[in-house]
């Protein structure tokens, strides 16, 4: 009896610490993806992907969306995308190191099964980048990608490829100004589409 009363008591006292105390519940969250304004990126909201060291963006090969390579042009030609959390949340605040689908917001192809969600086709070597790209017409929950800090506290991201097919995740790059598989991250930061215009140095 008195095992079972020291832990009911125990059991009273963690739910009382967790509904007076919620923040400490979540304090081993991930850590909240911050747009170029320090604001917490969104699902469903629209933001371009931008390179950290110039104000270049990525973008497809056309705007409308057709199995198109995703590669990098100045800010004024970027598609935004979206980021929609695999596994859904109480909120809508995208976390790092999460999975995530990349849709970009563009009219979709007319060819029967294309999507505008990124993923790369693990079936096909592309010789221009020695290896494979991200492109377009993905499936819906199963071409996952990850947002992770580059390098220390400095405001800068890397994506990473995490198909759900398999158990490991592919760093991203700059590979001919194509976003492609690499050993060497690409350093990216997120503008919201509603200032297209933001010039800006992170690097």
């Amino acid at each position: 009896m008195k095992i079972t009363g020291f832990l009911l008591l125990s059991f009273l006292l963690f739910a009382l610490s967790s509904a007076s105390f919620p923040e400490a519940v979540h304090a081993t969250d991930p850590a909240a993806v911050l747009d170029v304004f320090g604001s917490e990126l969104t699902a469903g909201a629209s933001y371009f992907i931008g390179a950290a060291s110039n104000d270049f963006a990525v973008t497809a090969t056309s705007p409308i969306i057709c199995n198109s390579d995703v590669f990098l042009s100045p800010m004024s030609n970027g598609l935004p995308v979206t980021f929609s959390p695999v596994v859904t949340s109480d909120n809508s605040v995208i976390h790092e190191d999460s999975y995530l689908n990349v849709d970009f917001v563009a009219p979709t192809c007319r060819m029967a099964g294309v999507t505008t969600i990124l993923y790369i086709n693990k079936m096909e070597f592309r010789a221009i980048v020695r290896g494979f790209a991200v492109t377009t017409g993905g499936v819906d929950q199963m071409n996952r990608f990850k947002i992770t800090k580059y390098g220390g506290d400095n405001g800068l991201y890397q994506l990473s490829y995490c198909p759900d097919s398999e158990s490991s995740c592919d760093l991203l790059g700059n590979v001919v100004n194509r976003l492609a598989v690499s050993s060497v991250p690409f350093p990216v930061v997120f503008v919201p589409s509603t200032a297209p215009q933001l010039e800006y140095k992170m690097m």
